[in-house]
Protein backbone atom coordinates (compact mmCIF):
# COMPACT_ATOMS: atom_id res chain seq x y z
CA UNK A 1 0.00 0.00 0.00
CA UNK A 2 2.38 2.75 -0.60
CA UNK A 3 2.83 5.75 -2.77
CA UNK A 4 6.03 5.66 -4.67
CA UNK A 5 6.89 8.29 -6.52
CA UNK A 6 3.94 10.30 -5.87
CA UNK A 7 4.08 13.50 -3.84
CA UNK A 8 2.60 14.01 -0.44
CA UNK A 9 -0.81 15.45 -0.34
CA UNK A 10 -1.97 17.90 2.91
CA UNK A 11 -5.20 17.86 4.07
CA UNK A 12 -4.96 19.82 7.06
CA UNK A 13 -6.12 17.37 9.73
CA UNK A 14 -4.61 17.65 12.73
CA UNK A 15 -3.48 15.35 15.36
CA UNK A 16 -5.77 15.14 18.40
CA UNK A 17 -3.20 15.03 21.27
CA UNK A 18 0.38 15.33 21.81
CA UNK A 19 2.82 12.53 23.20
CA UNK A 20 3.17 14.34 26.49
CA UNK A 21 0.05 14.06 27.89
CA UNK A 22 -0.49 9.92 26.48
CA UNK A 23 0.93 7.11 28.43
CA UNK A 24 3.20 5.55 26.07
CA UNK A 25 1.91 2.44 24.17
CA UNK A 26 4.22 -0.52 24.37
CA UNK A 27 3.65 -4.43 23.84
CA UNK A 28 5.52 -7.58 23.84
CA UNK A 29 5.37 -10.49 21.35
CA UNK A 30 4.79 -12.74 23.98
CA UNK A 31 1.81 -11.67 25.27
CA UNK A 32 -0.15 -12.26 21.83
CA UNK A 33 0.69 -16.20 21.87
CA UNK A 34 -1.07 -18.81 23.44
CA UNK A 35 0.99 -22.21 23.09
CA UNK A 36 2.55 -20.70 19.92
CA UNK A 37 -0.24 -19.64 18.15
CA UNK A 38 -1.30 -15.99 17.94
CA UNK A 39 -4.58 -15.06 20.16
CA UNK A 40 -6.61 -12.54 17.83
CA UNK A 41 -8.79 -11.80 20.70
CA UNK A 42 -5.11 -10.46 22.56
CA UNK A 43 -4.39 -8.80 19.21
CA UNK A 44 -7.66 -7.01 18.83
CA UNK A 45 -7.33 -5.66 22.64
CA UNK A 46 -3.70 -3.77 21.53
CA UNK A 47 -5.41 -2.17 18.22
CA UNK A 48 -8.71 -0.97 20.69
CA UNK A 49 -5.45 0.87 23.20
CA UNK A 50 -4.13 2.16 19.74
CA UNK A 51 -7.46 3.35 18.83
CA UNK A 52 -7.90 5.05 22.52
CA UNK A 53 -4.37 6.35 22.64
CA UNK A 54 -5.17 8.54 19.54
CA UNK A 55 -8.60 8.91 20.55
CA UNK A 56 -9.98 6.98 17.44
CA UNK A 57 -14.39 6.45 17.62
CA UNK A 58 -14.83 2.68 19.19
CA UNK A 59 -17.87 2.30 17.87
CA UNK A 60 -20.24 -0.04 18.54
CA UNK A 61 -19.20 -3.82 16.62
CA UNK A 62 -16.25 -1.92 15.72
CA UNK A 63 -14.08 -5.25 17.41
CA UNK A 64 -16.08 -7.77 15.71
CA UNK A 65 -15.39 -6.41 12.34
CA UNK A 66 -11.66 -6.32 12.98
CA UNK A 67 -9.47 -8.53 10.77
CA UNK A 68 -6.13 -9.15 12.36
CA UNK A 69 -2.84 -11.48 11.65
CA UNK A 70 0.50 -11.49 12.39
CA UNK A 71 0.74 -13.65 8.93
CA UNK A 72 1.79 -16.58 10.43
CA UNK A 73 5.10 -15.43 10.84
CA UNK A 74 4.91 -15.37 14.94
CA UNK A 75 6.82 -11.86 15.09
CA UNK A 76 3.54 -9.81 15.52
CA UNK A 77 4.85 -6.81 17.30
CA UNK A 78 7.47 -6.67 14.39
CA UNK A 79 5.16 -7.74 11.58
CA UNK A 80 1.40 -7.93 11.41
CA UNK A 81 -1.95 -5.57 10.34
CA UNK A 82 -5.28 -5.05 11.57
CA UNK A 83 -8.18 -3.66 9.26
CA UNK A 84 -11.57 -3.03 9.06
CA UNK A 85 -12.86 -3.31 5.89
CA UNK A 86 -16.16 -0.12 5.33
CA UNK A 87 -17.40 -0.56 1.72
CA UNK A 88 -15.65 -3.39 -0.62
CA UNK A 89 -18.00 -2.54 -4.20
CA UNK A 90 -17.59 -5.41 -7.08
CA UNK A 91 -19.70 -4.02 -9.46
CA UNK A 92 -18.47 -0.45 -9.47
CA UNK A 93 -14.81 -1.33 -8.33
CA UNK A 94 -14.28 0.51 -4.88
CA UNK A 95 -13.62 -0.18 -1.52
CA UNK A 96 -12.90 2.11 1.89
CA UNK A 97 -11.19 0.44 4.81
CA UNK A 98 -9.32 1.87 7.92
CA UNK A 99 -5.68 -0.08 8.70
CA UNK A 100 -4.18 -0.19 11.89
CA UNK A 101 -0.55 -0.57 12.97
CA UNK A 102 1.24 -0.84 16.10
CA UNK A 103 3.95 1.21 17.13
CA UNK A 104 7.26 0.42 15.01
CA UNK A 105 4.75 -2.44 12.97
CA UNK A 106 5.44 -3.29 9.58
CA UNK A 107 3.09 -4.46 7.18
CA UNK A 108 4.67 -6.49 4.69
CA UNK A 109 5.78 -5.56 1.39
CA UNK A 110 3.12 -7.18 -1.10
CA UNK A 111 1.07 -6.38 -4.63
CA UNK A 112 -2.17 -7.65 -6.52
CA UNK A 113 -2.54 -8.65 -9.90
CA UNK A 114 -5.75 -9.28 -12.05
CA UNK A 115 -8.37 -11.74 -11.38
CA UNK A 116 -11.84 -12.36 -12.71
CA UNK A 117 -13.09 -10.03 -10.22
CA UNK A 118 -10.51 -7.31 -10.00
CA UNK A 119 -8.64 -4.97 -12.19
CA UNK A 120 -4.97 -4.59 -10.32
CA UNK A 121 -5.72 -3.20 -6.80
CA UNK A 122 -4.64 1.27 -7.35
CA UNK A 123 -4.81 2.30 -3.77
CA UNK A 124 -4.26 5.73 -1.82
CA UNK A 125 -3.69 6.27 1.69
CA UNK A 126 -4.35 9.35 4.28
CA UNK A 127 -3.21 9.05 8.37
CA UNK A 128 -5.12 9.90 10.13
CA UNK A 129 -3.23 9.11 13.21
CA UNK A 130 0.09 8.35 14.18
CA UNK A 131 3.45 8.10 11.34
CA UNK A 132 3.30 5.81 8.73
CA UNK A 133 6.54 5.16 6.08
CA UNK A 134 5.05 4.24 2.83
CA UNK A 135 7.93 2.28 0.60
CA UNK A 136 7.12 1.45 -2.70
CA UNK A 137 9.29 1.38 -6.25
CA UNK A 138 11.64 4.33 -6.73
CA UNK A 139 15.07 5.14 -5.82
CA UNK A 140 16.11 4.07 -2.58
CA UNK A 141 15.65 6.62 0.06
CA UNK A 142 18.95 7.19 2.30
CA UNK A 143 19.04 7.27 5.85
CA UNK A 144 15.66 5.63 5.82
CA UNK A 145 13.38 5.10 9.11
CA UNK A 146 11.93 1.89 8.98
CA UNK A 147 13.60 -0.66 10.96
CA UNK A 148 13.09 -3.89 9.09
CA UNK A 149 12.90 -7.32 11.19
CA UNK A 150 16.21 -9.62 10.47
CA UNK A 151 13.81 -12.77 9.10
CA UNK A 152 12.22 -10.19 6.65
CA UNK A 153 15.27 -8.41 5.08
CA UNK A 154 15.44 -10.67 2.45
CA UNK A 155 11.83 -10.48 1.27
CA UNK A 156 11.65 -6.53 0.41
CA UNK A 157 12.71 -5.39 -2.65
CA UNK A 158 11.47 -1.66 -2.86
CA UNK A 159 12.87 1.03 -0.89
CA UNK A 160 11.74 4.40 -1.66
CA UNK A 161 10.28 6.15 1.47
CA UNK A 162 7.11 8.48 1.67
CA UNK A 163 6.65 9.80 4.87
CA UNK A 164 3.17 10.68 5.81
CA UNK A 165 2.10 12.32 9.04
CA UNK A 166 -1.50 12.47 10.16
CA UNK A 167 -3.64 14.18 7.31
CA UNK A 168 -1.21 13.45 4.40
CA UNK A 169 -1.62 11.77 1.87
CA UNK A 170 -0.06 9.32 -1.07
CA UNK A 171 -0.77 6.29 -3.22
CA UNK A 172 0.83 4.18 -5.48
CA UNK A 173 2.92 5.09 -8.44
CA UNK A 174 0.67 2.34 -10.72
CA UNK A 175 -1.22 -0.89 -10.22
CA UNK A 176 0.88 -3.83 -9.78
CA UNK A 177 3.55 -2.06 -7.91
CA UNK A 178 4.92 -3.75 -5.12
CA UNK A 179 4.92 -1.21 -1.60
CA UNK A 180 4.39 -1.92 2.40
CA UNK A 181 4.64 0.52 4.97
CA UNK A 182 6.37 1.01 8.37
CA UNK A 183 4.63 2.62 11.63
CA UNK A 184 6.08 5.46 13.32
CA UNK A 185 6.96 5.36 17.41
CA UNK A 186 3.00 5.80 18.15
CA UNK A 187 1.70 3.17 15.31
CA UNK A 188 -0.57 4.27 12.80
CA UNK A 189 -4.04 4.57 11.69
CA UNK A 190 -4.91 4.88 8.15
CA UNK A 191 -7.55 5.45 5.69
CA UNK A 192 -7.55 3.38 2.47
CA UNK A 193 -9.13 4.74 -0.51
CA UNK A 194 -8.75 2.11 -3.56
CA UNK A 195 -10.76 -0.15 -6.56
CA UNK A 196 -12.55 -3.35 -5.99
CA UNK A 197 -10.24 -5.56 -3.11
CA UNK A 198 -10.03 -9.18 -4.31
CA UNK A 199 -8.36 -11.32 -1.26
CA UNK A 200 -7.00 -13.88 -4.44
CA UNK A 201 -5.05 -10.82 -6.02
CA UNK A 202 -2.85 -10.30 -3.02
CA UNK A 203 0.90 -11.54 -3.56
CA UNK A 204 3.35 -11.45 -1.03
CA UNK A 205 7.39 -10.98 -1.45
CA UNK A 206 7.54 -13.37 1.62
CA UNK A 207 6.65 -17.15 0.32
CA UNK A 208 6.58 -17.91 4.00
CA UNK A 209 3.38 -15.33 4.78
CA UNK A 210 -0.15 -16.64 5.21
CA UNK A 211 -2.81 -15.20 3.56
CA UNK A 212 -5.61 -14.32 4.69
Amino acid sequence: MMGAGVGVLATGMPQLATAATKKKLAFKNEDFYKNGKFDPEAGKDAIIALMQYHGYPVFKGLREQLWISDYGLGQFTKLGLAAVGFINDQENSYMVQDLYLLPNQMLPEHYHIKTDKAVPKMEGWTVRHGLSYVYGEGERSANMHAVVPDFEKDNVTVWHETILEAGQTTKLNRPTARHWQFAGPEGAIITEAATYHDNAAVRHSDPKIVFP
